[in-house]
């Protein structure tokens, strides 16, 4: 059964493949622009990874109204997209995932920072500078309630934020096949 699907699916790939050559579809990309969406190292929770660069609350409120706020909502209530700003109430079984967001449920304040300058803006992922970045994930830290409006975010500084879910979190300590790897 398996080796029938797998069969299928190759045979599917291939021919869109070659519907794709042969219309000419796609847009090959340059090197530059290559270079461009290439942000290497990823950043791991204790920081590593992180760029050089700072960013302060009231930037990054200015930044977050012109790129963030016609997907997140004004104040990162969430309109049309996810909500970003919550109170820090606990997450429980019963807390519905529309109501996650950075203030109750994101582990690591390094994760946001890493995923921002990844994905967003939607209309332009990865065009954020670090510095315009750091001072996105301080304005979002900063309506949590998780940091002060004072405080300046950098690759120094940010791993330090204690988030308030990071209790939810545990290591994933099973072992096993290939489906644990």
């Amino acid at each position: 059964m398996f080796r029938r699907a797998l069969a299928w699916g190759a045979l599917l790939a291939a021919l869109g493949l070659a519907l794709a050559a042969r219309y000419g579809l796609g847009t090959p990309i340059s090197e530059e622009l290559a270079r461009q969406y290439d942000l290497r190292p990823v950043v791991l929770p204790d920081g590593r990874g992180l760029p050089p660069g700072e960013g302060r609350v009231e930037e990054g409120q200015r930044i977050y109204a012109q790129k963030c706020a016609s997907c997140h909502g004004e104040n990162g209530e969430g309109y049309p997209f996810n909500r970003l700003v919550s109170e820090p109430f606990p997450i429980t079984p019963d807390t519905e995932p529309v109501e996650y967001a950075i203030g109750n449920y994101w582990p690591y304040a390094t994760t946001i920072f890493d995923y921002v300058r990844r994905a967003m803006p939607l209309n332009a992922p990865g065009s954020l500078s670090a510095e315009a970045t750091y001072g996105v994930v301080a304005y979002l830290l900063n309506e949590n309630g998780i940091i002060a409006a004072a405080d300046t975010m950098s690759a120094r500084t940010l791993p330090a934020v204690a988030m308030p879910a990071r209790h939810l979190f545990v290591p994933d300590n099973r072992s096993g096949g290939p489906a644990f790897r």
